[in-house]
């Protein structure tokens, strides 16, 4: 049987990340994964911005693509649904169980990842604190933690009663719950549901990948890099 060769993962360890390699991890597919240091600015740099050309990681390169050509692929959520289809896994076959993941993914990718994103971005690293930009991204956390919550009430997983990728998508921004303003044992349901998706073996292997390469945020070159006007200039 011919091995497979690997996919090459270039990435870097923030809860976009996170979800591509443990996806990688639950399928076992083979990877390598390669860091995009996002505080040197590794992801403006030409040959990134070729596989993904918003400049944000992760992005991906499998050599062997749906045609048996290498395919490229950017946005964690494309990502996710490329290697279920891929694979056969964590996505259900039935139309209707496999509309629910998708408006779950949905879900995270555009509120819970862009919501706690800016809540952690106000609370944490914004050089003026600004209560009205805390406050409304706090409280719109704590919204999205009761949504999920709700739902985890009445399903064992996200989606549904299987273990899915709107899973994968939404477990690892739930990882700084403290710094988004979160107490977790408010939401019950979904502290047992995030305690059992961090048990995980597949799970632990992929919060781990490149996990020694992050250090804090300290220099202001580092800021201006994320946030300020490197991120902005026409490329």
């Amino acid at each position: 049987m011919t091995q497979q060769a690997p996919i090459d993962v270039y990435s870097w360890p923030t809860p976009n990340g996170h979800k591509i390699h443990i996806m990688l991890e639950e399928c076992r597919l083979p990877y390598v994964a390669h860091p995009v240091n996002i505080g040197r600015g590794d992801q403006f740099e030409p040959a990134f911005l070729k596989i993904s050309p918003n400049n944000k990681i992760p992005a991906i390169t499998d050599p062997a693509g749906p045609d048996g050509k290498p395919i490229s692929l950017f946005e964690s959520g494309a990502i996710l649904v490329y290697l279920a289809g891929k694979t056969g896994k964590l996505m259900p076959t039935g139309d209707r169980a496999r509309y629910d993941v998708l408006q779950w993914l949905m879900f995270q990718m555009g509120g819970v990842g862009p919501m706690l994103g800016q809540a952690h971005h106000f609370r944490m690293y914004a050089p003026e604190k600004l209560p009205y930009a805390i406050d409304r991204y706090s409280n719109e956390a704590k919204r999205l933690y009761g949504v999920i919550d709700k739902q985890l009430s009445a399903n064992k997983f996200i989606a549904g009663k299987t273990y899915s990728i709107a899973d994968i998508a939404i477990f690892p921004w739930l990882r700084s719950w403290e710094n988004q303003g979160i107490t977790l044992t408010e939401y019950p349901h979904l502290k047992a549901w995030f305690d059992g998706i961090a048990a995980r073996p597949a799970v632990q292997r992929g919060v781990k990948v490149l996990a020694d390469l992050r250090k804090p945020l300290t220099s202001e070159k580092e800021r201006d890099i994320l946030f300020g006007k490197t991120q902005y200039q026409k490329r």
